[in-house]
């Protein structure tokens, strides 16, 4: 009798839930942030030498904030320099398949310090993105990151992983002795700071992946498979499955700083 009058009252309860409170599952939220989950690359206005149109370049993995045009990504996605004399030019996919757009990038502003770029994007605005701005993760929360691990390959077709946030750790490791130092790392721990473990894998092409609430999809940090890696990792002969994350607190200060710059 106990157990029918408690299932009454939580059908009562569940009946009074505003509709708005309702939990949305992941595949909802995937639906919900993917059109702002762009891929970040380089194009090639100009032929090449047997008069065909060269192939874009793809670099990594952005997302969509603000106003529409301004993508976020990690800074080692752009690094490397354009090919002027092929008039080589940032760009933006997005879409799916055959129905992706490119749209041409210019860089904005970028913080080295915590591997964060800021672009803009020409053309019409595209759904942006909510990144958090105080929350930090604890451990064992659940998140799920979107992104392009294996780049142009197969198309644009968006990937989505889910795990948990397993530790928050300083990006870098104390070194077994000075020996061992690299200068990356004595150059990153003048300004340590810390990231998120994650128990899910990236892969190169998710670099500047966006990684959100599962509930929300409101954005909580930015993968990171390089930049961090070679801070922590720099001692390991094989490097490892772990994923990590830049906090969202790095991208909220990077659009304010570029914000107050104009």
């Amino acid at each position: 009798m106990r157990l029918l009058v408690r299932y009454l009252l939580l059908l009562c309860g569940l009946s009074l839930m505003p509709v708005g409170q309702v939990v949305a599952g992941l595949p909802d939220t995937i639906d919900k942030i993917r059109g702002g989950v762009v891929g970040i690359g380089t194009v090639f206005p100009n032929k090449g030498p047997d008069g065909r149109g060269q192939l874009p370049t793809f670099r990594g993995t952005g997302f969509v904030v603000g106003n529409g045009r301004q993508v976020v990504t990690n800074f080692h996605v752009i690094q490397k320099p354009l090919d002027n004399e092929k008039k080589e030019l940032l760009a933006v996919f997005s879409g799916e398949g055959k129905a992706s757009r490119v749209y041409p990038a210019t860089l904005v502003r970028t913080d080295e310090a915590h591997d964060l770029a800021l672009l803009e994007i020409a053309g019409p605005a595209l759904p942006p993105l909510v990144v958090e701005s105080s929350r930090t993760l604890r451990e064992g929360e659940d998140i799920a990151f979107t992104g392009f691990p294996i780049g142009l390959v197969l198309g644009l077709q968006p990937v989505t992983h889910r795990g948990i946030v397993s530790a928050v750790t300083p990006i870098v490791m104390p070194a077994m002795s000075s020996a061992t130092l690299t200068a990356a790392q004595i150059k990153r721990a003048r300004q340590p700071f810390e990231v998120y473990q994650l128990d899910a894998t990236a892969y190169p092409g998710s670099s500047g992946s966006p990684v959100y609430d599962v509930e929300t999809g409101r954005v909580v940090a930015v993968i990171n498979s390089v930049f961090v890696k070679e801070s922590k990792e720099a001692m390991l002969h094989n490097p490892s499955a772990i994923s990590y994350a830049i906090p969202s607190a790095y991208v909220n200060a990077l659009l304010e700083a570029a914000a107050a710059a104009q």
